[in-house]
């Protein structure tokens, strides 16, 4: 009988989930290689061997995977980051290599919560509204500039890395922070900058979870940006699961 080939991950990473992921594998002896997408200027180090930078959508990403002979894809990235995603179905799809994200669930409004749900970053422009206000605006900085149709307003922007550019919004500061981050911090961060409303994305998970439970004792309205649509594709909430899909010990 043909001994099982060993697994070759590909793992998409660039979040919390990922590094947990990528330290399993690692500690499993698993063969695989971390990808990061290249927006952050200063990766945290990974257990794994690294490769940066994108792979020139669904028909590179297939090419890679019959190249390098990968057996496996875990799609950890950001739940915002949903052509990547798409690609990696189509890619799969195309190459008959098993797929599997590890997503995190994401938040669920709870007693006290004031929030407003938007279906994009359009939508979060047009439910600030005309009135100018201190925006917490946490969002990262891929699509800074759809706000810069809303210049009234004073924006608050915490960033991974310093802006090499200009801020498209002439009423804006950043703070340069790496999460995750603390309920007491955040509180004081809003309280400081006296903010008014807070623009998040409903990314889920803990890391980034304590600006809407500060939100929530400050009494603070939160506009909600809904995740992108994704096609259907097997979604695991742990790193025990994707182990186990794997036919490692989780």
């Amino acid at each position: 009988m043909t001994p099982l080939r060993p697994p070759r991950v590909l793992l998409l990473g660039g979040t919390t989930e990922a590094a947990a992921m990528a330290r399993a594998l690692a500690e499993a002896g698993v063969e695989a290689v971390y990808s990061y997408a290249g927006r952050t200027g200063s990766p945290v180090a990974q257990p794994l061997p690294v490769r940066i930078g994108g792979f020139g959508g669904a028909e590179g990403l297939a090419a890679y995977l019959r190249a390098e002979g990968i057996t496996h894809l875990v799609d950890a990235t950001h739940p915002f980051a949903a052509q990547m995603s798409r690609n990696s179905v189509e890619a799969c799809t195309a190459t008959r290599t098993p797929l599997i994200a590890l997503e995190r669930a994401p938040w669920q409004a709870g007693e006290g919560d004031r929030w407003m749900h938007v279906p994009d970053v359009a939508g979060a422009v047009a439910a600030l509204g005309q009135a100018p206000q201190r925006v917490f605006l946490a969002i990262g900085r891929q699509t800074l500039d759809a706000f810069a149709a809303a210049p009234q307003h004073h924006y608050l922007l915490r960033l991974v890395d310093p802006p090499t550019e200009p801020l498209p919004l002439p009423l804006a500061e950043a703070v340069i922070a790496r999460g995750p981050f603390t309920v007491a911090g955040d509180r004081a961060l809003l309280s400081d900058h006296r903010i008014e409303v807070i623009v998040a994305k409903n990314a889920g998970g803990a890391g980034a979870e304590a600006k809407l439970v500060a939100a929530r004792a400050l009494g603070l309205p939160v506009i909600l940006i809904d995740r992108p649509a994704v096609p259907d594709r097997r979604v695991a909430r742990t790193v025990a699961e994707v182990m186990g899909w794997l036919g490692l010990q989780g």
